[in-house]
This record gives C-alpha cells, structure tokens and sequence, in this order.
C-alpha cells in the first residue's frame, strides 16, 4: 500500500504510542484456513450486498468446540458446517460459533450467509450524487489493514494464508475484477452477468479483492502473462502514458528479485475516491484514479511511475512472502518503498536514484524530528494502521539501502533471492530477513537491526577537518551530536558504525589547449572509519592536501552531518565531489558561512551541475541567503531546461520579495510553463510576496487568483490548487478567506476542494477574530462528513488554528469518527492548535522584533556584499 495522505505535523516529538495503545499480537489459531470462496450480490443502487462465506477450515487438533471470526456490522443470518446449523452469537464486532459437535482431524466448511446495508469500510460504493453528477458508478474494496472483516466475515489478520475464490453477480454493463484467474463469466437473466474468479495461490484475507464498474481494459503482455489496466471508459490513452511501463518494471523487478512474477495476471484498476494511492492486491492493484496523466503531466511527474512499481514490488514483498504480524510491515513496505529508488536507479541513471533516496530519507527525518520518534517494529499500538508513516515506508528504505552499502549490490541481490526463494507462499518476522542475509552471505547484520530497527533515531554526525600543512596530515574529528552527554553517553544513544571517508584530489584534463574550457578529473583516496564514541579524532598522513573530503563515500547510511570545513574545501567539493549527494552537502554546508564567494559559487554550480538534483538544491540554498547578488544568481534558474530547477527556482525566489522577484514570478504565473507544477508553484509563490513593500500588490494578486480559479481547471486541479494556496498565505485579507471558502462547497473538483478545506487553516492565523469565527463555522460543518479524506483535509485545516474552539471540533471529530486513522491525525492536531495557544502576547511581540531585527540584519548583510563587489 502507498499513503499519500499522511505529512508530519510540526507539533514537536512525543511519543508515537498515544493512551489507549496496548501490545498486539496474533490471535490463537483453531485450524488452518484453507479456502475462502465468496458468492455475492451486488445491488449498487442500494449500496448493499448479500452472500454467503464459505471458510474451509483445517482443525490444528481435535475437540475446538467454539470459533471467533472477525466480521463488523454486518447482518448475520445463517452459520453452517455442511448442511447442519450451527449456534452463533454475534455483537457487531466478532462472531462466535459454538459448535454442535467439536471438530476432529478432518477439514470443515463454514458457510456463513449474511448481508449488508451501506458499509462504511471495508467495500465502497460510489457513485453519481446532486453535487457530482458525472461520478462513475463503481464498487471496489479496500482490506488493509483490518477491514476486509467489513465485508466478509473471516480470521482478518495476515497470519492465516488460504486460497481464495469470488463469484459475484452485477449488472450485465459492469465489469467484476478480482484475485487470479477469471474462471468464467456468463449471463444471469436479462439484466445481469455473474464473474467467477479464482486465486490458486495462498495469500491472507486483507489482500482479498474485488472492483466493479464500467471499465474500459487496456490489454498488455510480459511474456505470456497478461497486464491489464481497468480505467474509466474515455481515459484509455492515459492508462498508457500512467501505467505502460508495467512490463518493463515486471522484467526488471523478477531479476532484482530472483524470482519470476508469481501470478497467472497482473491487473491494475483505477478506481474513484479512492482513499489511498494504491493496494497491492494479489495480481490485482487497486490504485487512485488521480494517479492517471495527460500528455502535459509525463513530462516531469515521476510520482505515478514510482507509485505503479511500488505496488507492483509488493506482488514478491507482501503477496508472495507474507508478514505473519502488522509489527513487521516494514519488511514488504521498505522493500516496496526502495523498489521506487531501484527502478528510478535503472530507468534514469545513479544520480537520480541517489537523490530519490536523499528525499525518502528526508521525509522520514522530518517525521522523526517534528512528529514522533519509534522503533520501525513495535506492536504497541491502538489500530496497525498506525504503523503505516513514514518510519515505516521510507525509513524502511533506507535500511534496505544499508543493508545494500554493506554487503555491496552482489551480495545485496543474492541475500533477497534467498530470502524470497526461501519464503515464498509463507509468512515471515524480521528475523527471517535476517536468517537469509547471513544464510546467502555470511554476514550477520543483527548490529545494524538493533540500532535502526528494533530502536529509534539515527546518527547526527558534525565531521571536522583541519590540515597539518607542517606534517601533511589530515585531521578529521567526528562528533554524534545525538548523544547529550559524552561523559554520560549510553549505548542506547550511540551508534556503532564503520563510515568510509574519502580525500578528494582534482586534476586538470585540458592544459594545454588554452581556448578550450578545463575539464577536471577527480580521484578518491578512501578510508574506513569506526564511529563508535560520542568524539573521535582520526589523523591521516598524506603526500599532498586533498582539494575535498567527502564523508561517507556513496552515502549508504541513513543519517544527518553536518560539515565543519573551510569555504575552500567546500568549494572543491560543491564543484569536483562525483557523488550528487555529497555536492549537495557541500551546497548547504557552504551556504552557512555567506557572502560573495559563497554566492559566486553557488552559481556556478547552478550554471553548470550536470545532475538536475544538485541544481534544484543549489536555488534553494541560494535563496536562504537573502541578498540582493543572491537573487541575481538565483534568477539564472529560470531557464533551466529541467522544470524541477525552475519550479526550486521560482519556490525560492518568494523569499525576497522585492518588486525584480515579484515581477519575475508573476510573468511565470501569468504566461504559464510546460510543467503544471512550475506554473502552480509560480502561482502559489505570489500570495505569500504580497506583504510589506508589495502589499499594494494584493489587490492586483487577488484578482488574478480569481481569474486563474475561473478558467485554468486542469490536470487533477493542479494549477488551480496553486491558486488556492496562494490565497492561504494571505492571512491578513478577508476576501482570500471568501475565495477559499467558496470552493470548499460540495460540486467543486474533489482535490481543488480538498485544498480549499486545507487552506482554510492556514490562511485563519492573520484574520479578525470574526473571520476566525467564520472559518471555524465552515470547518465545523465539513468535520461532519463522513469521506475520509475530507476528515483529514479537516483534520489538518484546524491543526494550523491558534484558537481553543479548534480543539474543541478536533476532540468531536476524534470521538465521533469510525476511523483509527482519522482519529490519530485529529488528535495530533487538537495538541498541535494546544502548542500553538501556548504563546501569549509577549513571546509573539518578541518574535516580532526578532522579525525585524532580521530584516535589519540582511539589510546589513547587502549593504556589505555590494561593498565587497566593488572591492
């Protein structure tokens, strides 16, 4: 499954176990389950369904006399085994059958008859309403992590493996796509079609799948197995551009993985509201149908490519090799997570899969630093879905890519071979990775799993570096700078790790030629340093002075550093280091010393970075510097041929606000860009420039705004979105909160509207009181929706507030919602608003003048870098 949904809240680190957490663990087994075989029908326009469950049980041992099955607000009718009735309590939440007979060594069937009236999870129906009369009619499910039992009763956790088998009857128009193989698919009576499909190979109950809807199917083949692609009728070409590259990724991924595709098909349905970005089904991925691209979109949307592999690495981690618990979901999510970095590596080059990294570490760094901090496998815990953040997905993938720098990309592949290899059609724990990493390599990594696994946190290195020019010898002092106290360090605060370091030595190619431009050649002198101290100070003879150094050579393991070298060294390695990633560290380690050098550097850099990474993350330290030279170098990046430079372009030229940045942008906003986002981030950037010197300019931006939310609808509302929150950073005007407001009204583009109730929150923190009263009315109202991602839209829209009636919605909203997950988030929120409460007037009059003292200071800072430039 990938979550697009969930962003980390600035609300400080607490603990991830919020009250009411307990340890989870897998319920007692009565028997083995053999088969599961559904037959339903549907009735779609009374969004209820009725059938019948028949479980083939396998006893453990004879003499089971009761059996509790998972099964949630649904309407039982009947339990048998064979043709006998059976005795059954049932509270809404589990079903208890008290057996005539107590079972003996032989298989049973269970067959249990139920329906059910409008489910609120597990399996939706969606369809056309007053306010979205074009929505298509379609019914999918949804099971991870527990709700398959809100469609079908069963043992609903991933630890019970069984085949299974749906025959579903719908409306003859409808297409039904489940598990499998189709085994048929015939008519029943003048108005509807019954499909029958059966998935041979064992998998758990929350993987059980089932789509319907007026789908148009887009047939591809990798070898002989077919790869399908459901979408709405009419969004054909899209499915290519979106999903085509499916058999490439299957090719590629069964020899990273060492073992063929394992299903007799591949099917992907892109479904209507649906609530994450995609489930990896057995042989058949549900995804969200905003995932689909136009022509204009694939010019620079990786995210749809990526997600499309993630599900599908889920087919070998998760599908083919189970996780027997929720605690140990990281194994096929990191693994699911990396593929993404894998397939980008292989499809685009080194670089660009070593800063997909980068950026999957960052996401899990800003979760630990301003969310929470957990050990990835825990099974303390309120609802597993809890589990499902970014500790778990991209922290996960950076523990696949330590494990990779360890025991290099030979070894790496044949520790996962045997891992699959020997799990296949299994369930597996974390020590079963790492029964396999030492079974294929020797190698036994339990250090490396105690440290990033089974605890918290990471390394945060500050790496030092001085020249013995007497002696010709290279100093380098390490710091962790996790450990509070050196004297007092623990071994729970430290890390124990060997970090290679390398001495970078720069070679001119081209002397003789005195027209051509030079061209350098780096060589790497590397060292392997054992970091297992609060402090450390290594010393290393050399023949000459290396021009850089660079700190863990390929850049392996998940950490933070900081670098303590002087400008030149940085310089040398902003310009020479062939690692991006470590380019990019010497770009925002160079940044912090300022003045002219540093700019002139920064620009050339942007000027001339062969990897369009590097680029993006030099216009953003550019624009931290905030002087005027700045600003000139950082304009260069408008015309970068990539879009993902123009858009870091654009994004960092907001913070000047000076009528030449202002000017720049809105001609981008104005005239558009071959990229949606670079047209939406040039629009959003102009609401949050229109303050001090350009506040004059609201009125003009307003009126804008209003014109681009009028005639730019587009791709997944993109660029209007950009308009949207522009106006969220205009909190000091009443009209961007009426502009807002009317889009979060039902009719409006389910994401243009979903950004909107998000705005709301961000643009109340400058209002009147009665416009905060306002925004609160309309908040309130939205809470009492019951779609998902409204809730969390509000959830998030009122953790921005700074005002007590905000808590008060969010504590409603935390005990009225049926969702675990809708929960969670309200809760964080309603301490996020607390912690905002938590400044009275003196400390916003402190930050005021430290606002001011600030501006003062840059003016400073300009006056004296125009004085070194004449110099």
């Amino acid at each position: 499954m990938r979550n697009f949904y969930f962003d980390a809240e600035d609300n400080g680190r607490k603990s991830f176990e919020l009250p009411g957490a307990k340890p989870h663990y897998n319920p007692d087994r009565p028997g083995q389950v053999e088969h599961i075989f559904l037959d339903l029908v549907l009735d779609i326009p009374n969004k209820s369904f009725q059938g019948t469950c028949t479980i083939t049980l396998k006893p453990i041992h004879p003499g089971i006399q009761r059996l509790t099955l998972d099964a949630v607000d649904l309407n039982i009718e009947s339990v048998l085994v064979g043709e006998v009735a059976q005795p059954f309590d049932y509270d809404g939440n589990q079903l208890n059958v008290s057996l005539l007979e107590p079972l003996g060594e032989k298989s049973i069937q269970l067959a249990i008859a139920y329906n059910v009236e409008q489910p609120q999870r597990g399996l939706y129906f969606v369809g056309p309403d007053e306010h979205y009369p074009h929505k298509p009619v379609q019914v999918w499910t949804q099971g991870e992590d527990e709700d398959s039992r809100f469609w079908f009763p069963c043992f609903d956790y991933p630890g019970q493996l069984s085949t299974s088998e749906i025959r579903v009857q719908v409306p003859k128009d409808f297409i039904a796509i489940s598990n499998g193989e189709l085994i048929s698919s015939k008519k029943s009576g003048k108005t509807h079609k019954i499909y029958h499909w059966h998935q041979k190979q064992i998998h758990p109950t929350y993987l059980i799948t089932l789509a319907v809807g007026k789908f148009a199917a887009i047939e591809d083949k990798w070898k002989k197995i077919p790869v399908l692609y459901y979408v709405e009728q009419g969004r054909e070409e899209e499915a290519k551009l979106s999903m085509g590259k499916t058999p490439q990724m299957m090719a590629f991924l069964s020899e990273k993985y060492g073992y063929l595709y394992p299903y007799p098909k591949y099917a992907q349905v892109c479904v209507d509201d649906f609530i994450f970005g995609g489930m990896e089904n057995t042989s058949t991925t549900l995804l969200t149908d905003r995932c689909l691209l136009d022509k204009r979109a694939a010019l620079d949307n990786a995210r749809t490519e990526s997600l499309v592999v993630h599900e599908l690495a889920h087919q070998w981690f998760g599908d083919l090799v189970v996780i027997k618990h929720w605690s140990h979901a990281w194994i096929k999510e990191g693994a699911a997570s990396y593929s993404e970095v894998q397939w980008t590596e292989q499809a685009y080059g080194k670089d660009d899969g070593a800063y997909y990294l980068l950026n999957e570490a960052r996401n899990y760094l800003s979760e630990d630093r301003s969310r929470y901090r957990r050990p990835i496998v825990t099974n303390i815990y309120r609802e597993a879905i809890e589990l499902y953040d970014r500790h778990l997905y991209e922290k996960g993938a950076c523990v696949y890519h330590m494990i990779r720098g360890i025991l290099g990309n030979d070894l790496f592949d044949k520790a996962i071979h045997t891992f699959i290899q020997d799990n296949a059609h299994k369930t597996v724990e974390t020590i079963d990775l790492l029964r396999a990493i030492e079974k294929a390599t020797g190698r036994n990594l339990a250090f490396l799993f105690d440290r990033y696994v089974f605890r918290g946190g990471h390394p945060e290195f500050k790496v030092s570096y001085s020249w013995d020019s007497e002696n010709n010898i290279a100093a380098i002092t390490v710091k962790q700078t996790q450990v509070k106290s050196e004297k007092s360090a623990s071994e729970s605060e430290l890390f124990d790790l060997k970090i290679p370091i390398a001495f970078g030595y720069v070679e001119t190619k081209n002397k003789k030629n005195k027209k051509a431009k030079n061209e350098f050649n780096s060589t790497l002198k590397t060292f392997w340093l054992r970091l297992d101290r609060a402090e450390q100070s290594f010393y290393f003879p050399l023949e000459n002075k290396p021009n850089f150094i660079s700190f863990d050579v390929g850049n392996y393991f998940l950490k933070t550093v900081r670098l303590n070298y002087p400008a030149s060294e940085l310089k040398a390695q902003l310009q020479h280091d062939p690692d991006p990633i470590s380019r990019i560290y010497a770009a925002i380690n160079l940044s912090k010393k300022g003045g002219l050098e540093t700019i002139e550097a920064l620009l050339e850099s942007l000027k001339n970075d062969p990897f369009w990474g590097v680029r993006v993350e030099v216009a953003k330290q550019l624009a931290k510097l905030k002087l005027n030279p700045a600003l000139q170098a950082l304009m260069a990046g408008l015309k970068d041929k990539d879009a993902r430079v123009r858009r870091a372009t654009v994004e960092g030229l907001s913070k000047f606000k000076t009528p030449e940045s202002y000017k720049a942008v809105k001609k981008i906003a104005e005239k558009g860009d071959a990229s949606y986002y670079v047209e939406a981030s040039a629009i959003r950037t102009l609401g949050g420039m229109v303050t001090g010197k350009l506040k004059e300019k609201q009125t003009e931006v307003l009126k804008f705004y209003q014109q681009v939310l009028k005639e730019r609808a587009g791709w997944n509302e993109v660029v209007r979105s950009g308009a949207i929150g522009g106006l969220s950073k205009m909190k000091t005007s009443p009209t961007a909160v009426d502009i807002i407001v009317e889009y979060t009204k039902p009719g409006v583009p389910q994401a243009l509207r979903l950004a909107a109730i998000r705005a709301l929150g961000a643009v109340s923190t400058g209002q009147t009181p009665d416009k905060v009263e306002f925004i609160l009315e309309q908040l309130e109202a939205l809470a009492g929706e019951s779609f998902f991602l409204t809730q969390v839209a509000v959830s998030t829209a009122l953790g921005q507030m700074q005002t007590a009636e905000a808590i008060n919605i969010l504590s409603s909203l935390a005990e009225q919602t049926p969702d675990g997950r809708v929960r969670r988030l309200a809760e964080e929120a309603r301490e996020k608003v607390q912690k905002n409460m938590g400044s009275d007037k003196a400390v916003k009059q402190l930050r005021d003048e430290l606002e001011h003292l600030k501006q003062e200071n840059q003016d400073l800072k300009s006056r004296i870098t125009k004085l070194e430039s004449k110099v």
